[in-house]
């Protein structure tokens, strides 16, 4: 093994801001997890229309895309840091009148709709600043595993907060005692984030204007590497998830009632979670890029095995299989976005690769949809995990740079020193010597 390529399993925890910054995302996870189970069951309370939960994800949806690219460029004018924080008073306020709307005899849905954009666009703007500042917590050659037990330990969260959520509701005989708590847990995460000792400061020092809105845009489209593994995830996702599906599949073709469909749910994060300790402690050292196209098209393999399936079991071990994929393919897109971007353009390129995420999300559902009514259920599944195998195919030909990627820590902003004390550029194949960045509370200088 080359000097410099060990890095401990529990590396990123040595640093405190990167221990302060998760304890905090852990807790946000799990209240807007279980703030999502009692709004979803207060609405269609209130309304019993399908319909009318559509809504609840369309009024924050909406925001996200609208606002994306001003909350990059937000994340890049301002302390990312100090965005997080007024996000996340955001979050406290929108659950504390939330908690008020429902003391009321009878709760308003359009209220209720209204504080929703209100949670939408806090979370637009935390979402670019929450991710362009990961890097800047912890030291360089580090960034992975940071990146990995970020991811692992949210989707325990993702796991942990719906229950929660449904167990607290019942408890308490309504969603009040659901919002107090998510207040709680916001406010916990605000105190978190306000320990964190990093400042980035004002990366970006030219005046707000179209070019520097559209910035993080034509960084995307110029970075080949940049471009080929945000767009490969785009349309892995879009193609191959089903998870709209599953309450399909648990009630007509499995057979397994609410209570298997909470299993379905759950198996994809267990996958990702399991897979990101794997990572953990076994982290991709060479051959990044094809790991990222092996992991895509395993996905989509594990896709159309879930489609097919009729068996309960199986059924839970394609989707395992197919978040365990997946995650692999999130800790390399995530490490190559924000090693590959300066500094000063972090929160614009988050942005760009947060709304490709939300878009994927949002439109997979749509599409798995429209393709079952045309084709019904189970058709609809295969053949969208047969399109991801199509596309991991078409790009391992498009972007022969993502393909030929060896180390994610050859990811290397323009105009910056070498991600890590010994690489090799993925161009010229030298050797670089240049010091690692180190992460302090010091304020950073500016990388643009």
């Amino acid at each position: 093994m080359p000097p410099g390529d060990s890095v401990h399993p529990r590396a990123a925890f040595r640093h405190r801001d990167f221990r302060l910054a998760l304890v905090g995302s852990v807790a946000a996870v799990i209240a807007m997890q279980m703030q999502s189970v009692a709004i979803g069951w207060q609405v269609y309370d209130l309304t019993h229309r399908p319909l009318d939960l559509g809504f609840v994800g369309l009024a924050q949806f909406l925001p996200a895309i609208v606002l994306s690219l001003f909350a990059g460029q937000t994340a890049d004018r301002f302390d990312r840091r100090g965005i997080m924080r007024v996000c996340q008073l955001a979050q406290v306020a929108s659950a504390l009148l939330l908690w008020l709307e429902t003391r009321g005899a009878t709760p308003s849905v359009g209220t209720i709709y209204a504080l929703l954009v209100l949670v939408g666009i806090a979370r637009a703007f935390h979402a670019p600043a929450s991710q362009a500042l990961l890097p800047h917590l912890v030291p360089t050659e580090d960034f992975s595993n940071a990146v990995t037990w970020t991811h692992s330990v949210r989707q325990v969260a993702s796991m942990v907060g719906p229950a929660l959520g449904g167990v607290l509701y019942g408890a308490v005989r309504g969603a009040g005692g659901v919002y107090t708590a998510c207040a709680a847990l916001f406010f916990f995460a605000f105190l978190m984030t306000s320990l964190v000792a990093a400042r980035t400061g004002r990366l970006e020092k030219e005046a707000p204007t179209l070019n520097t809105l559209l910035a993080g845009v034509r960084f995307v489209r110029r970075q080949r590497v940049v471009l080929g593994c945000i767009s490969l995830d785009l349309f892995a996702v879009l193609l191959g998830g089903a998870v709209a599906l599953l309450p399909v599949y648990a009630r007509d073709i499995l057979h397994v009632g609410p209570r298997g469909l909470g299993m379905l749910r759950s198996a994809p994060a267990i996958g990702a979670a399991v897979m990101g300790a794997f990572l953990a402690y076994h982290p991709l050292r060479r051959n990044a890029g094809r790991m990222m196209f092996v992991a895509v098209g395993i996905f989509g393999v594990a896709t159309i095995a879930f489609g097919i399936s009729t068996n309960f079991w199986l059924s839970l071990g394609a989707l395992f299989v197919a978040g365990a994929a997946d995650m692999v393919s999130v800790v390399i897109r995530l490490t190559l976005v924000q090693l590959s971007t300066p500094a000063a353009m972090r929160g614009r390129v988050s942005a760009v690769n947060m709304a490709f995420i939300n878009a994927s999300n949002e439109l997979g559902e749509f599409e798995s949809g429209v393709t079952a009514a045309l084709l019904g259920t189970v058709a609809a599944v295969v053949v969208g995990g047969a399109g991801t195998c199509l596309v991991v195919l078409i790009w391992a030909y498009l972007f022969p740079e993502l393909r030929a990627l060896e180390r994610l820590t050859d990811a290397k902003a323009e105009g910056e020193p070498a991600a890590s004390p010994r690489t090799r550029s993925p161009h010229t194949g030298e050797a670089s010597t240049a010091p690692a960045s180190r992460a302090s509370g010091r304020k950073l200088p500016d990388h643009s």
